[in-house]
C-alpha cells in the first residue's frame, strides 16, 4: 500500500462506518416504531426490550451493507475528484484500476462478509428475534387464555406428498406444541383415501418419535367405492411412522421476506416434492440472498465510474444518483419476480437477473472511462 492507498481507505472507511451507523440507527428506530408498543403491551421489561433490539440488529446488516457502500463511495470519490486528486494520479501514469485497487480489495472482503451474514448471522437473528417476540406474546396470553389457546394458529392444512398424508388442524398451540381438532388422511398411489385418523388432540412425541393422537377414532375406507369399512375408537394412539414437523407446517403461509435462509431452503425442498408453484416466491427470495453475495462488487463497479467522470459537482449530487440506481434495481427485481411467478423463467435465473443487469450497466460505465 502506498500513501494514496492509505489516504483513500482512511477517507472512505470513515464515511462508510458513519453511513452504516446512521442507517442501522434509522432501522432500529423503525423497529421501535413497529414493535416497541406491542412488546411493551406484552409485558416486556427494559432488559428484554434491549435484548430484542440487539438480537434484531444483525439482520439489518445484509440490507444496509450495499447501500452504505454505494453512498459512502460515491461521496468520497466525488470529493476526491473535485479536489483533482484523480487527475494528479493519472497525470503520473497511474491507471484507474491501480488507483481503485484498495476499493476492490475491500469489495472482495465485503462479498465474503455478505455471504457470512446471509448464511449464518441473519438467519440466527431472524429466528431468534421471532422467538423472543413470540415468547413475550405467549406470556401475555397466559394471563387470560387457557393453555390450549396460547399462541394459537387456526386452520392449519399440510400435505406430505412423499408419505401420501394430508393433515388438518382446527387449532395449533405454539406454546404447548399441541394440535386440536386433528384430521389425518392416508392416501394410496392413486390419491384415494385408505385411512383417516380423527382426534381431539395430537402432538409430536420427542422421546419415541412419530405423533401421539388422543381421544379419537381410526377409520378405514374401501379405495374402490370410498365406503367406510371399519371404525376403531381409541383413547390414545401412537403413530411412529409419522415424521411431519409442525414448524414446517406453520412456515407455509409466512411471507418470504419474513423467513430466514434455512427456513426458505426447507420450504423450497417441500414445494419441490410435488412441483407446487406456490414455492416460487420462496425460491426467488432464497436465490436472491445467494446472489447478494456479489452485491458489494457490483455496487463498487457502479460507484467508481459514476464518481470519477463528468463535471466536479458537490458530493451530495453524486449521492443522489444512488436513489435512481436503487430504484432501477427495485424495478428489475419486481420484473424478475413476476416472470418467475408466471413460470416464464427459473427462480434461480430470476434472482440473478437484477444483479446481472446492474453488472452489465457497470461494465458499460467502465467502458466509457477514458
Amino acid at each position: 500500500m502506498n500513501t494514496f492507498d492509505r489516504h483513500l481507505l482512511r477517507e472512505w472507511l470513515q464515511i462508510l462506518g458513519l453511513t452504516l451507523a446512521v442507517m442501522c440507527g434509522l432501522l432500529l428506530v423503525q423497529v421501535c416504531y413497529d414493535d416497541l408498543r406491542e412488546l411493551s403491551e406484552a409485558g416486556a421489561r427494559g432488559s428484554e426490550l434491549w435484548r430484542y433490539l440487539l438480537v434484531t440488529l444483525p439482520s439489518f446488516f445484509p440490507i444496509v451493507l450495499p447501500i452504505a457502500l454505494l453512498l459512502s463511495l460515491l461521496f468520497v470519490l466525488t470529493k476526491l475528484h473535485r479536489a483533482n486528486e484523480f487527475t494528479a494520479m493519472r497525470a503520473v501514469g497511474v491507471g484507474f484500476l491501480r488507483i481503485t485497487a484498495p476499493i476492490w480489495c475491500v469489495g472482495l472482503l465485503c462479498c465474503g462478509l455478505a455471504w457470512w451474514l446471509n448464511s449464518s448471522v441473519a438467519p440466527w437473528s431472524v429466528e431468534r428475534s421471532r422467538a423472543l417476540k413470540e415468547n413475550l406474546q405467549f406470556r401475555q396470553q397466559a394471563r387470560t387464555l387457557p393453555p390450549d389457546r396460547i399462541g394459537a394458529v387456526y386452520g392449519v392444512a399440510f400435505e406430505n406428498p412423499q408419505a401420501g398424508r394430508i393433515w388438518f388442524f382446527n387449532r395449533y398451540s405454539q406454546s404447548s406444541r399441541r394440535a386440536y381438532g386433528v384430521q389425518v388422511s392416508q392416501l394410496d398411489a392413486q390419491r384415494r383415501e385408505t385411512d383417516r385418523i380423527i382426534a381431539a388432540e395430537a402432538w409430536p412425541d420427542d422421546a419415541r418419535g412419530g405423533w401421539v393422537f388422543k381421544d379419537g377414532r381410526d377409520i378405514q375406507f374401501d379405495t374402490e367405492t370410498g365406503e367406510e369399512l371399519a371404525t376403531t375408537p381409541f383413547a390414545e394412539k401412537h403413530a411412529g411412522s409419522f415424521s411431519e414437523d409442525p414448524q414446517l407446517m406453520l412456515l407455509i403461509d409466512q411471507r418470504p421476506i419474513d423467513l430466514s435462509f434455512f427456513e426458505l431452503r426447507r420450504l423450497i425442498d417441500y414445494f419441490a416434492l410435488n412441483a407446487n408453484p406456490k414455492g416460487v416466491p420462496y425460491a426467488v427470495r432464497y436465490y436472491a440472498l445467494i446472489a447478494d453475495t456479489l452485491g458489494p462488487l457490483i455496487v463498487l463497479a457502479l460507484a467508481i465510474p459514476f464518481a470519477v467522470t463528468g463535471v466536479r459537482v458537490n458530493p451530495a449530487v453524486a449521492m443522489s444518483k444512488s436513489i435512481g440506481l436503487f430504484f432501477l434495481y427495485y424495478l428489475m427485481s419486481n420484473l424478475a419476480a413476476s416472470l418467475a411467478t408466471k413460470q416464464l423463467v427459473d427462480p434461480a435465473v430470476a434472482a440473478w437477473l437484477p444483479d446481472v443487469g446492474m453488472a452489465g450497466l457497470a461494465v458499460w460505465f467502465f467502458a466509457r472511462l477514458r
